[in-house]
């Protein structure tokens, strides 16, 4: 029985029962392309090129023409005047000033509601129409081919309401989006993918649509199980095929566009097989790394940075040591620059980073051994250098991240993240190293063999780490104090009640400043002053060179305390830290 995906893609007497599409071509290109050769010439349609040997064609036709024949006596005519349907030249332009004046007076068709009810109401025919002749005609392609065109053809044309968002809640009443949703399970997946594409297109984010409009489709969208229908097409699709290659693609952006509302990235984890089918896609070997591998990985990181409870089940699916595995292979090597492969690998170390976040994952990541794959990517790396630094920064950090400060000790991390300290660097790779240093004063026991190793690299050749603290405190502090004082001043001319509403806004502006990295060092040297007289000593003979003591670090450590809750297990916690290093200063 020939299927209808081969009525769609060859001719009836192909014998090939896979689907294949062809590139897709504009239209007018194709019009051209038979009409005109490459001078313009009209070309006979069943004409065969030339081939060695044939004479020369000249351009003459007919008879040949007599001696005294001269060209400027035809009249001049530039489309030929029988080439043109027979008309005389006047005649033609009368014809073209009637057809401008008709397109003049024609007024362009109003979007509106009674639009949109026409709309759905052929759409709904056209699938009902359909539905009817497949059924009547199971064992006859050939009997529902038009309709299954006509079809798709309403399908695409729905793309127009991308435009107008402001008919998304009627268009969802008119029972249009369940009836668009039901076309994924079409038996013709091209239908499916016509159907997937439209609903990208109208989840989009650059769609100009209020969030009421946007729930409105999004909300019609998800009762019509759009997350289960999207997970089947996923995989009944063959990629080795370039029609379903853009399925994919496309179901990925759909998941996208959810995936912006965290509620909904968490049912999609949580209620679905996304998640195992994005595991399985980011292994397939490839080479060059494909745009669905790239944008797999994109998707996945995504939905694991909106949802704990996504990132859970994904620890649970070994999500960690798989991550671990496809990320060992760039610790030398670095992918090409500007590449799919440099946004996949970003973006398997953006999952990494999520999942060291918990505590699970903290596990996992030290049973992988992520800790030595960090330090040989800190040694010998170039692009997965700096990314393997937030990856320790996020897996030391939390109160869980005890074991894994212990480990970074054990396997000579000490010398590498300290090394790199006393180098120059930027400012984000700075502010990780801070980060990892805080997590090594808060977290490793006191008194035991790690944390006097760590203490002894801040106190060895005469203090010279605490000395780059000092400088790099009188650093951010010089960037700061600019973005205060002008914040000052603006609070003058707000009343109390502005100022609360201006909070969040100056604080932010000054975190942009340097505020986190100046808090960090603070808490540093903090720590290192209840630790060692020797340090407490070098730290206030460093900041009496500029008329300064340990005040200016109290009064950090204060602002920090008044920002955290109480409520809060990690925010109690960091807060009773906090007041314990008071004591000290």
């Amino acid at each position: 029985m020939t299927s209808i995906d081969d009525l769609f893609k060859k001719p009836l007497s192909a014998a090939s029962g896979k689907r294949k599409l062809e590139v897709a071509q504009d239209p007018n290109e194709l019009y051209k392309a038979a009409k005109l050769d490459a001078n313009g010439d009209v070309k006979s349609k069943g004409k065969a090129p030339m081939v060695e040997g044939d004479v020369e064609d000249d351009g003459e036709a007919g008879p040949e023409l007599p001696p005294d024949f001269d060209d400027e006596d035809i009249p001049d005519d530039e489309e030929g005047r029988f080439f043109g349907g027979g008309m005389e030249r006047k005649t033609a332009q009368a014809m073209q000033y009637i057809d401008q004046q008709d397109e003049g007076e024609a007024a362009p068709e109003k979007i509106d509601s009674a639009w949109l009810r026409r709309l759905a109401l052929t759409f709904e025919r056209k699938i009902s129409k359909n539905a009817e002749l497949r059924g009547k005609f199971e064992n006859d392609p050939q009997k529902f081919m038009t309709s299954e065109a006509d079809l798709d053809t309403e399908i695409k044309g729905l793309s127009i309401l991308s435009e107008h968002p402001e008919l998304y809640a009627e268009f969802a009443k008119l029972g249009c989006v369940g009836s668009l949703t039901s076309l994924l399970s079409h038996e013709n997946a091209d239908i499916a993918i016509d159907a997937i594409q439209i609903i990208s297109e109208l989840t989009d984010e650059d769609v100009e649509a209020e969030q009421e409009q946007w729930d409105a489709l999004v909300n019609a969208l998800l009762d019509a199980d759009l997350i289960e229908l999207l997970t089947q097409n996923l995989s009944r699709l063959d990629e080795t095929s370039e029609a379903d290659r853009a399925g994919v693609y496309y179901v990925l952006n759909v998941l996208e566009n959810l995936a912006s509302q965290t509620t909904i990235a968490e049912k999609i984890g949580q209620e679905s097989t996304v998640l195992s089918w994005l595991l399985s896609r980011i292994q397939q070997k490839e080479n060059p790394v494909s745009q669905n591998k790239q944008y797999s990985a994109e998707v996945l990181a995504i939905l694991l940075q909106s949802s704990p409870k996504n990132k859970e089940k994904f620890i649970g699916l070994d999500g960690v040591d798989i991550l671990l595995q496809l990320l060992s292979h760039y610790r030398k090597r670095d992918p090409e620059k500007d590449s799919d492969e440099e946004e996949y690998v970003e973006n398997l170390f953006d999952c990494l980073i999520c999942l060291v976040d918990e505590d699970s994952g903290k596990e996992k990541f030290l049973e992988g051994e992520g800790i030595e794959l960090a330090q040989i990517m800190l040694k010998e790396g170039k692009f997965s250098k700096q990314r393997a630094l937030r990856v320790l920064d996020h897996a030391l950090g939390g109160l869980g991240g005890g074991p894994a400060c212990e480990r970074l000790v054990e396997v000579a991390g000490l010398r590498t993240i300290f090394g790199m300290f006393m180098r120059k660097q930027e400012s984000q790779t700075i502010e990780h190293l801070l980060g990892i240093f805080a997590s090594l004063l808060r977290l490793l026991p006191g008194g035991s063999a790690p944390r006097i190793r760590t203490l002894a690299k801040f106190m060895e050749k005469d203090y010279e780490k605490i000395v780059k603290l000092v400088k790099l405190r009188r650093d951010y502090a010089s960037r700061v104090s600019p973005v205060e004082q002008a914040i000052e001043e603006e609070r003058k001319n707000y009343t109390d009640e502005e100022q609360e509403v201006m909070a969040a806004e100056w604080l932010s502006r000054r975190f942009d400043a340097g505020l986190f990295s100046l808090q960090l060092i603070d808490v540093l040297l903090a720590w290192l002053v209840a630790e060692d007289d020797g340090a407490k000593q070098k730290i206030i003979s460093l900041l009496a060179d500029r008329d300064e003591d340990l005040s200016i670090i109290k009064a950090t450590l204060r602002e920090q305390m008044e920002g955290l809750a109480d409520d809060e297990p990690g925010q109690k916690d960091h807060k009773e830290m906090l007041g314990t290093l008071l004591q000290f200063l």
